[in-house]
């Protein structure tokens, strides 16, 4: 009696899955009315094929036997599954899937091995498949907003990955192993419930885009360490201010703005200061290839009586048309003032110096000694008129004589 019993139980559950069986053949055998627009779609030829936000709940089985495809864009419908005919897209480098109810990936995904871009997000994901190393060239995987509660571990095996996009899922921890991939560059972690930040991100310096928005992390590290960042953002985070950075890393985040400013500024006085030494070396440089002395700008000295200028070398640092008219503009103004003129001798000067105080200079009458024929002359200030001319003097060597 109980034997009879169980063995009718158990007929009734092997027909009871005939009978699941065959309802999923079923529905997996509707084929879906094609929207507007799309038949031409499918007999293009054109090697990329947006089915995005049609309302599929199956993909229509002529997509598979569109071999020429290298894009294919289903995102925005109510796919739950593939059939595992899509491996037969042997050309397919990009496969977009968001926005649909995927409760796995399927697995004639794992089968396209030239696949480098592989959008998943916003769907019902859990977990990854263990097959999913088949994708030796991928290099961008997007799994953000599942429901994936444990990192991975899988993708180690996928030597080309750059871009991890793992955002709005619920992770708590990263394996201490993480560091394993090495060809990792972007890293999105956002929106996950991180508490304290996962020290091994440290050791993974060659990353170039690290996200940690919308955690709960209120303590960060010194970030110097990953010495290839650009990027950090750390907003919606317990946090004032950002952690410290790398010189050249573009913060996002509360208090971020601020420091971007002032670290700005700094640069830029960096740059200058920088700037001003490099002009001044440069000139430094072509002064010795050249092997002259810098010219001194300044009130001429008479430092010692060797140093002689003569008229000759005065007059001839003047425009000789200018000298000309000027001379002649002097006598016609003495000549109608009635003032004589004395052509003196030439004359040396010994140890005469030209003082001057700071607030301006003043020139007072000295008793001047000639050598020589002449005596002792003490007259009245000689006054001239005239505008008053500032000369640049190069320090040389004066020699005796004036113009005869």
């Amino acid at each position: 009696m109980g034997n009879s019993a169980g063995k009718e139980a158990e007929e009734e559950g092997e027909a009871e899955e005939v009978r699941e069986k065959k309802k999923k053949k079923e529905v997996e055998e509707v084929e879906p009315e094609l929207p507007l627009g799309v038949e031409e779609l499918l007999e293009s030829g054109d090697p990329v094929l947006d089915l995005s936000h049609r309302k599929f709940k199956l993909l229509p089985s002529r997509v598979y036997d569109l071999i020429h495809l290298e894009k294919l864009y289903v995102c925005g419908n109510k796919v739950r599954t593939l059939s595992n005919s899509i491996s037969q897209l042997h050309g397919l480098r990009t496969l977009a899937l968001d926005f649909n109810k995927l409760e796995d990936v399927p697995l004639g995904i794992c089968e396209l091995t030239n696949l480098t871009c592989l959008y998943l997000g916003s769907n019902r994901l859990m977990s990854l498949p263990p097959e999913l190393k088949n994708l030796q060239h991928l290099r961008c995987l997007w799994v953000e907003s599942n429901y994936i509660q444990r990192f991975p571990q899988e993708l180690y095996e996928l030597p080309n990955l750059k871009s991890l996009q793992i955002g709005d899922n619920r992770l708590k921890t990263l394996p201490s192993d993480l560091w394993r991939m090495e060809s990792l560059r972007g890293l999105w972690l956002y929106g996950n419930r991180f508490q304290t930040f996962p020290k091994v991100l440290l050791r993974m310096e060659y990353l170039e885009v690290l996200d940690l928005d919308r955690n709960k992390i209120s303590e960060f590290p010194s970030l110097k360490r990953i010495k290839s960042l650009q990027l950090f953002s750390y907003d919606h985070n317990p946090v004032d201010g950002p952690p410290k950075v790398g010189e050249d890393v573009f913060v996002v985040g509360e208090g971020a703005e601020e420091f971007m400013q002032i670290r700005e500024a700094r640069k830029e006085r960096l740059r200058e200061k920088a700037e001003d030494e490099a002009e001044e070396e440069a000139e430094e440089l072509e002064l010795e290839l050249t092997g002259e002395e810098p010219v001194i700008h300044s009130i001429l000295k008479n430092t010692n009586s060797n140093s002689k200028l003569t008229n000759e070398d005065v007059d001839a640092t003047e425009d000789p048309d200018n000298r000309e008219e000027e001379e002649e503009e002097e006598a016609l103004r003495n000549e109608n003032e009635g003032e004589r003129y004395i052509e003196m001798p030439l004359i040396e000067y010994n140890e005469a110096e030209l003082q001057y105080d700071e607030e301006g200079v003043e020139y007072e009458t000295e008793e001047l000694i000639y050598e020589g024929e002449a005596s002792e002359y003490e007259g009245e200030e000689l006054e001239y008129e005239g505008t008053q001319k500032d000369y640049e003097y190069e320090e040389m060597e004066r020699t005796g004589g004036g113009r005869r």
